[in-house]
């Protein structure tokens, strides 16, 4: 979910709360590890589970779904030795509905 999605969600419980409170409370639970900032060009940072996964992102809308790859972990980490904290995959590609709009045009 994007900072705007988290908002517009907790206004139907709490009408008051701030949009800069959503976003400072995103903020410290990403300091906190508790989740995780996805960020790709051109389109609104989204905030994810932090347990190991991989993405797909659209190219065309921005669509970004979750994806279950093998964990390069073990590899990476054989070759960059200590200095290794994570990774973060991204898979560019044209969504279903994208290639679906385009077959249609």
């Amino acid at each position: 979910m994007t900072a705007e999605q988290v908002y517009d969600k907790l206004r139907e419980i709490y009408p008051t709360v701030s949009l800069a409170t959503v976003y400072n409370n995103l903020n410290k639970l990403c300091r906190a590890n508790l989740i995780h900032r996805v960020s790709v060009e051109g389109f609104a940072d989204r905030y994810d589970r932090v347990v190991r996964h991989d993405h797909l992102v659209c190219q065309r809308c921005g669509r970004l779904s979750d994806i279950t790859l093998e964990d390069l972990t073990p590899t990476l980490r054989g070759q960059l030795c200590e200095n290794f904290l994570g990774y973060d995959l991204r898979v560019y590609y044209i969504c279903p509905e994208c290639c679906k709009e385009s077959s249609v045009n």
